[in-house]
């Protein structure tokens, strides 16, 4: 998969040094997936789910990941990253952050 907006991981690791091992682990794994279709995203992320045409990710209890998946031209567009009290706050139908 190709990654969009990878800087949004970026500026979040150098706010939240913490969260860098979990979210660059994720990056790096999505980069090498291979998702046809939403199930295949969530056999390989048991803890993933899907709101609309949005996956949410869950680092931990700590933080979240929102993002659009193109399974046709296999593009990830990462639409918001945020600590879970941030994620409280936000509708994850319709966030976009970049």
């Amino acid at each position: 998969m190709r990654i969009i907006a990878r800087r949004t991981l970026v500026e979040f690791m150098e706010l939240h040094p913490d969260s860098k091992a979990q979210l660059e682990a994720w990056y790096y794994e999505v980069r090498k997936a291979d998702w046809e279709k939403p199930s295949d995203v969530l056999g390989q992320y048991s803890r993933a789910s899907t709101i609309g045409d949005r996956v949410v990710f869950r680092k931990g209890n700590d933080y979240r990941i929102v993002v659009r998946i193109n399974y046709k031209i296999q593009v990830v567009y990462i639409c918001f990253v945020g600590t879970h009290a941030e994620y409280d706050r936000i509708d994850p139908s319709t966030v976009w952050n970049y």
